[in-house]
């Protein structure tokens, strides 16, 4: 699979209208609502470049025309009408009375009440008359209240006084309690505290608080002024900060490199060591603190698929950004450049969907306890751009890290040695797309022979033009994928090929070689 390294450098329907009668207009100036607007498995491919932002979105489509909604102007009544008198409210119906059609009482034991006219009361529209009925807006008249009957009077009094008696009972407490209030208020103030803040060790605000001060954002800078931004973490005491190869590239050869953590705290670092081919560099900050806490490594073997993960890094410049997401694939083979015509990365990736942009590079891809799982490295993008080109891409959903436990070993060997350690098995294979396995090639690099002599692949028999289909229990489709699939392993480590020749199927095994540097 191709990617680029991610370098320094988002239809409205209007609601049906209501079944009730529209809301009453006073005045002609109301006007009406407005309309609401419109609102893998993937392929070899080889190196490319830096990603690019991607393109401008293409314009919302323009949405069909709707119809605007009744409103109500500013102080229009919904459905009241005023008493006789201008009461308000107005009277209320004695006790025991039954409602009427219209909310009128009705004498008692008329059961069951008058039927409703034959013409709704809105029926005329607003504010007219229709057949001498009240119609929607008009006045209400209040019905003379038909006397209690004999009976009934005396509980519905009995029931009027004692919630009087109540209500002063209430009233006094109430006084009192004022009175004897000294400071003169019962205002209850309103708490100025929204509760505990404090978070569990495994939510996502607690592992980036935990992680937060261990990583750095990194400015690399080449002898004649050019370079970019990364992302780093702390690797031990010592002041060693592991990041990417291609994000620290520029200030290998007389460069300067910097290294500014959260706190704002910003030291000078140099590179120790870097592989092209794994993609990992090593600095080390100059006149470090004493106070520094390396993250813990986690295992990425251990890592399934639908995990939780966190990324941390400075995308697009945006130093101490956090994004979530989970493993969306493992074992993903990616072949990588930073565009400058370099050799190219390889490796076998742990795959997020966990935004990652340019300036994420180097940063640390944690699960969810905080252990580093990855290095972040990658990105599957639609577009293409140098490192420090005018435009470059952004997230896809598509992000790859390099598994930790590759890394760890890499980052040790540069550290103690300056220089990377590769794995082989002492074969050319070609690198162009492929779905069938990594072929041998006729030819190795500069007229050399493709099988280098005494080497694993030759004491195991292969020859050119063999097909490797896979290596141990890995499918192998490319080359590209053979090679991250090898480096996975250390030099010394015992592997099983399986290749095709005439059409033939063969497993040998064989013991891997070692290369050392980048050249």
């Amino acid at each position: 699979m191709s990617t680029e390294n991610e370098g320094t450098h988002e239809g409205t329907t209007v609601p049906p209208a209501p079944s009730a009668p529209p809301v009453p207009v006073e005045s002609p100036s109301a006007s009406p609502q407005a309309p609401a607007p419109a609102s893998a498995q993937v392929q070899q491919q080889p190196p490319v470049q830096h990603a690019q932002p991607p393109a401008q979105p293409p314009a919302p489509d323009a949405a069909a025309p709707t119809t605007p909604l009744p409103v109500t102007p500013a102080g229009a009544a919904h459905g009241t009408a005023s008493a006789p008198g201008g009461e308000w409210p107005p009277p209320t119906a004695p006790q025991g009375a039954v409602p009427g059609p219209h909310g009128s009482p009705a004498p008692e034991g008329d059961w069951p009440p008058p039927p409703p006219p034959a013409t709704p009361s809105y029926a005329a529209g607003f504010g007219g008359h229709s057949g001498g009925e009240p119609v929607w807006g008009a006045a209400y008249q209040q019905p003379t209240p038909p006397k209690p009957r004999r009976g009934r009077g005396g509980l519905v009094a009995a029931l009027l006084v004692a919630a009087l008696v109540a209500g002063g009972l209430g009233g006094g407490l109430g006084y009192t309690l004022a009175k004897n209030d000294d400071t003169g208020s019962t205002t209850v103030a309103a708490s100025d505290s929204g509760g505990s803040v404090k978070r569990d060790p495994g939510t996502v605000a607690a592992v980036a608080a935990k992680a937060l001060p261990s990583t750095v954002t990194i400015e690399a800078e080449s002898s004649n002024g050019e370079g970019g931004t990364g992302t780093g973490f702390v690797f031990d005491t010592q002041g060693h900060i592991v990041t990417n190869n291609h994000v620290v590239a520029d200030a290998v050869d007389g460069g300067k490199v910097t290294a500014t953590f959260p706190s704002g705290k910003k030291y000078d670092a140099e590179v120790v060591g870097h592989a092209e081919g794994y993609d990992v560099a090593v600095i080390k900050l100059k006149s470090a603190p004493s106070d520094l806490k390396p993250l813990t490594l986690g295992d990425s073997d251990k890592v399934a698929v639908g995990d939780s993960t966190i990324a941390i890094g400075a995308p697009f410049g945006l130093s101490n950004t956090v994004t979530t997401g989970i493993i969306s694939a493992k074992n993903r083979p990616v072949a990588s450049s930073d565009g400058t015509g370099s050799s190219a990365s390889y490796m076998s990736a742990l795959q997020t969907d966990a935004s990652i942009n340019p300036g994420n590079s180097g940063g640390p891809l944690l699960d969810a306890q905080g252990n580093v799982i990855g290095i972040n490295s990658a990105i599957q993008s639609t577009g293409s751009g140098g490192l420090g080109g005018t435009a470059q891409s952004g997230s896809i959903g598509l992000g790859f890290a390099i598994p930790i436990n590759q890394a760890k070993n890499v980052a040790q060997q540069l550290i103690k040695t300056g220089e990377p350690v590769y794995a082989k098995i002492g074969a050319s294979v070609s690198l162009e797309d492929s779905t069938d396995g990594a072929k041998i090639t006729d030819q190795g690099e500069d007229g050399a022979s493709a099988v280098e002599s005494g080497g694993p692949a030759d004491k195991a028999g292969l020859k050119p033009g063999d097909v490797i289909t896979k290596l141990d229990d890995t499918v192998i489709d490319s080359g590209p994928t053979l090679i991250g699939e090898i480096w996975t392993h250390q030099p010394g480590d015992k592997v099983t090929i399986t290749y095709e020749r005439d059409g033939k199927s063969h497993t040998v095994e064989l013991t891997l070689g070692s290369r050392q540097g980048d050249s």
